[in-house]
């Protein structure tokens, strides 16, 4: 798994992540979904190595990266800090501007990454996801079924002690679906109650403060200013809700492309060399 990459553990004065690094050429930072690892893009950061230097880190609160401290506005797991945090990382290893692509959770760090640094952030990918407050003012009684788990996992105390009563059963996942060693990494993540508290307290903030980052950034009219691909799963259910999901995008963006992707929400993991081909593309223009 990753060969040819390092894996390492970056200590900075806000947070400590664990990394894997790999390849020569323009950065590019990939960040994983929840309840993932940066082990996700096994079948696909070492063929984007082959033109670019690949960092994945394990965002904070999943993983092996550090667990945000509990406050009571769920600030330190809003995406503004993990961005921060990120751009942070990047700027350690050397790299004062990149490319970033994020799935699932990781494409809203990804997207506060570009609100908040657009003099750092080159590209924009987001993998399966929309603005968390497109998401939240559009719900309806469909979201409310489909997405139950956004509203669950924002509860105090229930949803780890429910999860924690049987990981394996709740997230399910194999190694001949993730790959062996990818499913053992994830599997000692969502063992590790520290970890599932950090992931859910993902979700806390984002009902809470990110939105209210969102709000804001619409009120003052801003965009991304670099260019944006979004790319969906055909078999998940972002069309289902949405319809065109580029439609959502337009007022949040500069330069927009992307297309659905015939595979399920773990897209990395079902279709490694479609979504490369997508990313090496992305990546290479202006």
């Amino acid at each position: 798994m990753f060969d040819g990459f390092n894996l390492e553990m970056i200590e900075l004065p806000e947070a400590t992540f664990r990394i894997r690094r790999g390849g020569n050429g323009p950065p590019v930072l990939l960040l994983h979904g929840h309840p993932r690892t940066h082990a996700t893009w096994h079948r696909v950061a070492p063929h984007l190595a082959e033109f670019y230097t690949v960092i994945c880190p394990d965002l904070p609160g999943f993983g092996q990266s550090s667990i945000p401290a509990d406050t009571p506005d769920h600030a330190g797991s809003s995406k503004r800090a993990k961005a921060r945090h990120c751009v942070a990382l990047m700027r350690h290893l050397g790299f004062e501007r990149f490319a970033v692509a994020g799935h699932d959770r990781g494409s809203y760090t990804a997207f506060r990454m570009a609100m908040d640094y657009p003099d750092v952030i080159t590209h924009l990918a987001i993998l399966d996801g929309v603005p968390i407050l497109e998401a939240l003012e559009r719900c309806d009684a469909r979201f409310a079924k489909e997405w139950w788990h956004w509203f669950f996992f924002a509860q105090k105390e229930k949803p780890e002690r429910a999860i924690l009563t049987d990981p394996d059963g709740w997230y399910g996942g194999s190694p001949e679906h993730m790959g062996a060693e990818a499913f053992e990494d994830y599997r000692a993540a969502i063992h590790d109650p520290r970890v599932v508290h950090g992931m859910l307290e993902d979700y806390r903030a984002g009902l809470g403060i990110d939105r209210e980052h969102d709000q804001s950034d619409r009120a003052a009219g801003r965009r991304i200013a670099c260019p944006t691909m979004v790319l969906w799963s055909l078999q998940d259910d972002l069309e289902q809700l949405y319809g065109n999901v580029l439609d959502v995008w337009i007022p949040w963006t500069t330069r927009l492309s992307g297309r659905g992707i015939d595979c399920g929400h773990h897209m990395a993991e079902e279709a490694p060399e479609a979504l490369t081909a997508e990313l090496r593309g992305f990546f290479r223009s202006a």
